[in-house]
């Protein structure tokens, strides 16, 4: 029955005025968290020769000063956008000449000369980046300078200890980064996906347990086999065969750096003392730096780092072979993953259960940070 004509004009009036005095929406919350720190790169990466990396959608520009300082700025001149990693752009001494019209910056962005006149316009300048080196990274801060706190930055302390060996490398990704995070915080997936390196029955098949540090931003992921098949991945590096304790401990710092401490044992060997001693267990801690490029793609960088056989190169290179092919397994899926959601027309009610804990977690931490973010 239709409604009456009076109450109708009722009820378009009362929307008429709410809609006269309501305040706009609040900006969309951005896909990536703002004023963060994010890894742009490895050390070893950053010389004399100008590189650009996209971090976070912005193209910037890295390189070291006569000094060995790092530098990050724009990758993009101010006068007509010409990529200032291309060639024919320079370095001459500590500063950059663009290779299209000359405009030349010093190290902190700051435009000293233009061509066809003296005075330089108070504009021209490159964005610079908070930029600090940090066990073997390259950090940058994408958001507001005044936020940038070195203090903030995630550490992995054991890829800069001279007590362990480390391989690592980057791999690119074709997928969200979101689906990597996923990924490494249900570590289930190594039975199916990474059989013969990394899985065994026992992953998939041992529950977990998960802390959640909300305001901290931290997810703690946690499962220990008593009794377990020892894969091909530590059987080989450290020697041991038969029936392990194998431990998988993991710390997410959201939105970007995953530790994996990971211990492995002879089935029967003690746990760690009381004061943090283990002699008897092989340690291996595993870091992901993961730094998002744009909304659908993602910077995988992986680390290795072990406190046992420190000279043997045999065991270096099995180690970074054997991790690199089960990064590229999960990159391979990931990459499926992706063009799979992003074909889906609407929205899809995923189903989640216990070993899902982790990876929720961090979705809801994600979530907040990148609102506080948009409000930031």
């Amino acid at each position: 029955m239709s409604s009456p004509v009076g109450t109708e004009t009722s009820r378009t009036s009362t929307a008429d005025t709410a809609a006269s005095t309501s305040t706009p929406d609040p900006a969309p919350a951005p896909w990536y968290v703002r004023n963060q720190w994010y890894v742009a790169a490895y050390g070893a990466e950053v010389g004399r020769e100008p590189f650009s990396r996209t971090v976070c959608g912005e193209p910037v520009l890295l390189w070291r000063t006569e000094a060995g300082a790092v530098t990050a700025m724009s990758d993009r001149c101010v006068h007509r956008r010409f990529p200032l990693s291309q060639q024919p752009s320079h370095l001459v001494g500590d500063q950059l000449v663009c290779g299209y019209h000359g405009f030349t910056y010093g190290a902190d962005g700051v435009c000293v000369a233009v061509p066809g006149q003296r005075k330089v316009p108070r504009t021209a300048r490159l964005t610079s980046y908070p930029v600090a080196e940090r066990d073997a990274f390259v950090w940058v801060w994408i958001g507001d300078r005044e936020a940038a706190d070195e203090a903030l930055i995630p550490r992995a302390p054991w890829l800069a200890d001279p007590g362990y060996t480390t391989v690592s490398g980057r791999e690119p990704l074709a997928a969200r980064y979101g689906l990597l995070v996923d990924n490494l915080l249900d570590l289930s997936h190594e039975t199916y996906l990474h059989g013969g390196y990394i899985g065994t029955p026992e992953v998939a098949e041992t529950p977990i347990t998960t802390e959640v540090d909300e305001a901290a931003g931290i997810v703690r992921v946690s499962r220990h086999m008593d009794d377990a098949a020892c894969p091909p991945f530590y059987a080989e590096s450290t020697g041991v065969r038969g029936r392990i304790t194998r431990w998988q401990d993991i710390e997410y710092h959201a939105p970007c750096l995953y530790l994996l401490h990971s211990r492995i044992a002879p089935a029967g060997t003690p746990p760690p003392a009381a004061d943090g001693s283990d002699p008897d267990a092989f340690h291996v801690e595993v870091v992901y730096a993961i730094t998002p490029e744009t909304e659908h793609s993602t910077h995988d960088f992986w680390a290795v780092a072990r406190d046992f056989a420190p000279g043997d190169q045999g065991v270096t290179d099995f180690l970074h072979d054997n991790n690199r092919t089960v990064v590229l397994q999960d990159v391979v899926a990931l990459d499926v993953l992706e063009r799979a959601v992003a074909a889906e027309a609407g929205a899809y009610q995923e189903l989640s259960i216990n070993i899902d804990t982790g990876g929720l977690a961090a979705r809801r931490i994600l979530d907040r940070m990148r609102t506080a973010g948009a409000g930031a």
